[in-house]
């Protein structure tokens, strides 16, 4: 998974702890990107961040983003894996 961020952002401070908590407990890779570094990050995302993606840059979740987001994020990329 990947999240996208932005410094300064609230949403994104209080969506980064919670997926990354997430992700250690699902035992599922996580990168966390700062929007700031790419400008086709901006141009996707800037009035929509945080987001959360999955495989291919699908977006699994954005804006406000907390633990049932990301629950349901999570089952839906194990959904994935057991049917892959």
């Amino acid at each position: 998974m990947k999240l996208i961020t932005h410094p300064g952002c609230h949403l994104c401070e209080v969506a980064e702890p919670i997926v990354q908590r997430a992700a250690r407990r699902y035992r599922v890779p996580l990168t966390v990107v700062d929007m700031d570094c790419d400008d086709e990050l901006v141009r996707l995302y800037s009035l929509r961040i945080p987001v959360l993606l999955g495989p291919g840059d699908e977006i699994m979740a954005e804006g406000n983003i907390g633990p049932t987001e990301v629950r349901r994020a999570l089952k839906q990329l194990r959904r994935r894996a057991g049917s892959a």
